[in-house]
């Protein structure tokens, strides 16, 4: 069956494909970013673009926000033949070790979203990255940069500072809404992918880090994440 939200074929697609859940921020990774980037997919939204970098086919794909726009869009892009998925979003802390400003590499993720356990059957299961993609994350976003447990979660206005304190003693670092399931999707159909956060905010705090704070920290997520995916193909 051919897709039915991604209007794409397989030559659209690059294997590489980094997953930004805003639309604005997908238009902006391929003009900033990408060489000849070209739009194969404007349907919904879902706005989707194949360019190169450094000389590497990569394509940047908009998920949408939660996992279930996230699972539609990466069993697509599966079906057309992605093979690395990274995604570049951002996080509220959990952690007191983690700060606004800052970024996250996620070793797992707590599934307390219904998509994944949709998936599981009510299995439990906390779904992790691809170990060679985590690890070209983290060695390229080098000091500073944190590695642990994220919880993935559907309400975003729904966690309380008490429920994540309670998270955080349980060694969570930060909370979002897509990686459980794009992680767990990649288990299941034989694709390799990874999740690396830019921290917005602490969650409980009604405000955002100053926007060029995070600006900034946005930045150096999509760098770390497209080099990283440069040292796999053995480019950098």
């Amino acid at each position: 069956m051919s897709p039915i939200h991604i209007h794409a074929g397989p030559d659209d697609l690059a294997p590489y494909v980094l997953l930004p859940g805003d639309p604005g921020r997908a238009r902006r990774i391929a003009e900033r970013y990408l060489e000849d980037a070209r739009l194969y997919n404007d349907h919904r939204g879902l706005l989707g673009y194949t360019g190169r970098y450094r000389g590497m086919p990569v394509s940047v794909q908009t998920t949408g926000m939660g996992t279930p726009s996230a699972a539609i869009v990466v069993e697509e892009l599966i079906q057309l033949g992605a093979k690395w998925l990274v995604r570049i979003g951002t996080a509220g802390a959990l952690s007191p070790r983690v700060r606004p400003g800052e970024l996250v590499v996620a070793a797992s993720a707590i599934p307390a979203d219904g998509t994944t356990r949709q998936y599981l059957k009510g299995r439990p299961f906390a779904p992790a990255p691809s170990f060679r993609l985590l690890q070209a994350l983290v060695e390229t976003a080098g000091e500073g940069v944190h590695v642990g447990p994220i919880l993935t979660e559907d309400a975003f206005y729904a966690t309380t500072p008490e429920e994540a304190r309670e998270w955080a003693s349980y060694g969570a670092l930060a909370v979002e809404m897509e990686s459980a399931a794009i992680f767990l999707l990649a288990g299941m159909r034989g694709v390799e992918a990874a999740s690396i956060l830019a921290v917005s905010n602490n969650v409980g705090d009604p405000e955002l880090v100053p926007e060029e704070v995070l600006t900034r920290a946005v930045g150096r997520m999509i760098e770390v994440a497209l080099t990283a995916l440069l040292r796999l193909e053995g480019r950098a």
